[in-house]
């Protein structure tokens, strides 16, 4: 299955340019999938149809799906209490009655996440368009289950599991009863779930596509974006530039408008695959407007080439390994470097990142980094103790 992925920057008009992929592909034939969890239904406002917590048929061969955070908050947090029932019992904490629970933040960002896996391992559909919160807080979205994977190894590590045979005999000296094996077997149910959310993330099969209008403030918005994603190793398959005005127009004041978008037009189509939507005059509102808009179709075996960071060998010539680490948009004054063990900790403007390091450059100390055309450079020198020596 092909997941395409839409963010940008906040009334870009991201949810109905979603809309409009979508449709588009499954007028081209291709079954497809629409996913939001906007909580007002400006996906349903845009396809014409109303969208809630059960899939609906928008149109032939597209299904548009919003999934209620608060539904899946009510599920989790009872199932947690009935199986923490005797920790509760010993603290004498109350439980709560789902009528009074109600979500807390993030909840919304985990519902899409599910939604995403669901949605994946289903193979219901040949083609996932996913309408992703605005640009920052879509970047904080896709780190988050990479982030969680990690925060439960070093809290909960699986290799402690080994002493669950221990724990009734230590309850019994201790007079109180210990954390049962729930709690590890909740926390390898979590990894395994945000494993199958990260694999659809990074699988070469899903991309991203941006959304802005062109102009300062799209541009601002862009360059982050572009950056962001770069970090985290996301592919962006085209740039749609929404809301383009008209070149040729009888009213003179669009002139200035339409020489600003031009120029910022042909900034963004020397590093993108930019596309135009016109601007129709009006909100987009059911399938005949989302189709006049025009959108490339998708087709669910196109691919998109990878992200790579190779890393170049430069021993003969300089004694070093070169890890190159594509950071478009990056500013050499907002760049930091940390090594922590097998680790490098890389931080880019507003973005952080923890890459492990490939298994050769393990054996190499930190010789120096560069930024050049966007790519950052980072010089490793073999470690005489650790690096084999030829005789």
């Amino acid at each position: 299955m092909r997941t395409i992925l839409i963010t940008g920057p906040g009334g870009s008009g991201r949810t109905t340019l979603a809309a409009a992929t979508a449709l588009a592909a499954a007028a081209n034939g291709t079954n497809t999938l629409v996913l939001t969890t906007d909580r007002t239904d400006t996906l349903g406002a845009a396809l014409g149809v109303r969208t809630g917590p059960a899939p609906v048929e928008a149109a032939p061969r597209l299904t548009a799906w919003r999934p209620d955070p608060a539904q899946d908050f009510h599920q989790d947090l009872t199932a947690l209490q009935d199986r923490a029932s005797s920790a509760l019992d010993l603290l004498g904490a109350s439980r709560l009655d789902p009528e009074e629970l109600t979500p807390l933040p993030g909840a919304e960002e985990l519902a899409l996440l599910r939604a995403l896996r669901d949605a994946a391992l289903s193979q219901r559909h040949d083609l996932l368009v996913v309408d992703l919160p605005p640009a920052p807080q879509a970047l904080a979205l896709l780190a988050l289950p990479e982030e969680l994977r990690r925060y439960l190894r070093r809290l909960l590590p699986p290799e402690r599991q080994a002493a669950r045979a221990l724990r009734p005999v230590l309850g019994r000296l201790a007079g109180v009863p210990l954390p049962a094996g729930w709690l590890y077997e909740t926390a390898a149910r979590w990894d395994l779930e945000l494993a199958a959310v990260e694999a659809v993330i990074a699988d070469r099969g899903t991309v991203v596509r941006l959304v802005a209008e062109p102009g300062p403030a799209g541009a601002d918005a862009l360059r982050t974006a572009g950056l962001g994603l770069a970090l985290r190793g996301l592919r962006t398959d085209v740039v749609l530039a929404n809301r383009v005005l008209p070149e040729a127009s009888p009213d003179t004041w669009l002139a200035g408008p339409v020489a600003q978008q031009r120029k910022t037009l042909d900034e963004w189509r020397e590093a993108y695959d930019v596309r135009t939507v016109a601007h129709l005059g009006r909100d987009p509102r059911g399938a005949d407007d989302l189709t006049s808009l025009d959108v490339p179709v998708v087709a669910p075996d196109t691919t998109v080439a990878t992200l790579d960071r190779p890393v170049t060998d430069r021993l003969r010539e300089d004694g070093v390994l070169v890890w190159n680490i594509p950071l478009p948009g990056a500013v050499r004054d907002e760049l930091d470097l940390i090594r922590r063990g097998d680790e490098l900790v890389v931080t880019a403007g507003r973005f952080r990142r923890i890459l492990p390091l490939p298994s050769a450059l393990r054996r190499c100390t930190v010789d120096g980094a560069a930024l050049r055309e966007g790519e950052l450079r980072i010089r490793f020198a073999p470690d005489p103790k650790l690096w084999p020596q030829s005789r």
